[in-house]
């Protein structure tokens, strides 16, 4: 029987971690993060990080493995957890991936595919575009080139914009998805799971988590990490507004309020994302966790 990744995912405030964990003691295992913002050490409440409780609950890995000085591709994820999960898979008939970062979470099941690499030229006319004309030219041209991807991608993200324009440029044509559709073989089954917030729930929830944040000393966190705002790891909702407050361009309730706002768009992105991937099973949340590992463990059995 080929050994199983179980692997919990879905939008931002969904219950990923709590669920994880308590599959994770079920099956005797162990979990691997795949949420992109986890992984800096120097970010800790403004991505959710799990709790020293929660991280002794179980053993976790690629949780603040990097620093925000890294670079750290969506590549270099993938050969990190082919390298973990096959030690790990050793030990292990069952292991727990978790995260709701959709781009980390098809590269470490099905691979990703030989995309073009980094064009100086292309990447310094975009650059250039930027400096000159702004985000919205890029988007105007991502949009037209990519309108599925557009949808689904950080909008205010340089990095990402000019990454993919870079990469579409050079594959003309071909849209994102047809770039990654060569889907590489794994030695392991994949469980796909998440739970089906209604929308105004999932807000709700999202609203109430950015007061706790806020709460625990989002600011002062954000006031640490401000001298290096620049860093593409920063360019993170629940910072880059503080950042904007810190630069006199919003009031702090205003920047708490972009945070609720910019996390309730990003969780509505995720979920344009996981909707499309017909291999999710969805839960409603209050399912009991037995109910889940019954089916979990149905479908481990072929049924």
């Amino acid at each position: 029987m080929k050994k199983k990744l179980i692997c919990i995912t879905g939008p931002t405030a969904s219950g990923k971690t709590a669920l994880s964990i308590e599959l994770a003691r079920h099956f005797n295992t162990q979990i691997i993060s795949a949420d992109s913002r986890q992984f800096y050490k120097e970010m800790s409440i403004g991505t959710a990080v799990p709790s020293p409780e929660e991280l002794a609950a179980a053993p976790h890995h690629f949780i603040q493995h990097k620093s925000i000085f890294d670079e750290y591709s969506v590549g270099d994820f993938e050969e990190d957890f082919l390298s973990l999960s096959g030690k790990l898979f050793q030990e292990h008939d069952v292991l727990i991936m978790v995260g709701g970062s959709g781009l980390y979470i098809d590269a470490a099941v099905k691979g990703l595919d030989d995309l073009p690499g980094k064009n100086p030229v292309i990447r310094g006319e975009l650059e250039q575009q930027i400096r000159e004309k702004g985000l919205e030219v890029l988007r105007e041209e991502l949009k037209k080139r990519d309108e599925d991807f557009y949808h689904i991608i950080d909008l205010d993200n340089p990095h990402r914009l000019i990454r993919a324009i870079e990469i579409l440029r050079q594959s003309p044509g071909k849209t994102m998805k047809e770039l990654r559709s060569n889907k590489k073989k794994r030695s392991f089954d994949t469980i796909m799971i998440a739970l089906d917030w209604e929308r105004q729930k999932l807000y709700d929830r999202i609203n109430k988590r950015v007061d706790i944040m806020m709460k625990k000393g989002l600011e002062k966190e954000a006031e640490k990490l401000y001298p290096y705002k620049e860093l593409n790891a920063l360019n993170t909702v629940g910072y880059k507004e503080l950042f904007a407050y810190f630069d006199g361009k919003y009031t702090k309730d205003f920047a708490v309020s972009e945070i609720k706002k910019n996390t309730r768009r990003f969780a509505k992105r995720q979920l344009t994302w996981f909707r499309k991937n017909k291999e999710i099973n969805w839960f409603k949340p209050g399912i009991s966790v037995l109910n889940i590992i019954n089916q979990i463990q149905g479908k481990m059995n072929g049924k």
